[in-house]
């Protein structure tokens, strides 16, 4: 299909990001003169933000689309506080405005970071999983598979936090806010292709969510990006009922493209209580009980 939205990356990718920047921020919020007559633009014009980070409208036109290569980093700084982009999306301007040559081979098979593996078996009353690229789910431990679903029982390509999301009915009825959660995956989607938009299987990842899935494909076309470093979630559990979780995400030195996830409830709360309801309900039969064997380790 001509208009299935592609993974982000190259001229095209920063232009639209910019844009969509631009069209949030009124004249009024950037204490900017809005000017006479009609404005055929939502939020600010191009010279305006080229005054605001001080650059000349022309330069400013050129790094939008894309022309300018070898910007520096005092201008995209500058940029991005016009912008006020925060630091993830400051993050994903400096990935797009300084594209990466084209890789000659695909990225390499992603392995767990030697030693995560003895961490998740070790982890037992708290949920716990590793993602990769593409949100690639790349091992969880038991707690984690109970909370969701058991990952290893799906074929490996399905093993993707974007696919559960998206494609699996269950998800949409663990989540208490479904949306909130998945315009999260699809914003920290986002974040990993300005990293890598020439990933063979991310392009193969985002056409199949855009066409099997309107939301995905309204969500990507929105350029909102995100790191999952923490936050709350909620949800209702088909065994324990009501649960809001707290997770942490940690990034192992080993290889920063993977992602340590803990889920935590708060202590004494009904949250603690269905959490170690669940722990007992998907303890592991003493036969399971040994280290899992996992790549990588």
């Amino acid at each position: 299909m001509s208009d299935q939205p592609s993974p982000a990356g190259g001229p095209a990718e920063l232009r639209a990001f910019l844009r969509s920047r631009r069209a949030r921020i009124t004249p009024e919020q950037a204490g900017v003169p809005a000017g006479p007559g009609p404005r055929r633009v939502p939020g600010l014009r191009r010279e305006e933000v080229a005054a605001l980070a001080g650059v000349s409208t022309d330069y400013y036109v050129r790094l939008e689309r894309g022309r300018s290569p070898h910007v520096s980093t005092a201008v995209l700084d500058a940029v991005a506080r016009a912008l006020r982009l925060d630091e993830s999306e400051r993050e994903h301007l400096v990935a797009l405005a300084r594209p990466r040559p084209v890789r000659a081979r695909p990225l390499p098979v992603q392995r767990l970071a030697p030693g995560l593996g003895q961490v998740l078996d070790s982890v037992r009353d708290l949920p716990a999983m590793v993602t990769g690229r593409r949100q690639d789910v790349l091992a969880a431990n038991h707690l984690m598979r109970a909370l969701y679903l058991d990952f290893d029982a799906l074929p490996s390509r399905e093993r993707n936090m974007a696919r559960y999301v998206f494609l699996n009915p269950h998800a949409r009825s663990l989540y208490a806010d479904w949306e909130h959660a998945a315009r999260g995956v699809v914003a920290g989607l986002h974040l990993y292709a300005g990293r890598h938009p020439d990933d063979p299987r991310l392009a193969e990842l985002v056409g199949e969510l855009s066409l099997r899935d309107e939301d995905f494909r309204r969500w990507w076309a929105t350029h909102e990006v995100l790191r999952h470093a923490h936050g709350t979630k909620r949800y209702h559990h088909p065994v324990v009922g009501e649960l809001t979780l707290h997770y942490q995400a940690l990034t192992p030195a080993a290889d920063g493209e993977q992602v340590l996830g803990l889920y935590t409830a708060e202590p004494g709360s009904a949250s603690a209580e269905a959490l170690r309801l669940l722990a007992s309900w998907a303890a592991p039969s003493p036969a399971a009980d040994a280290p899992a064997h996992r790549a990588g380790d």
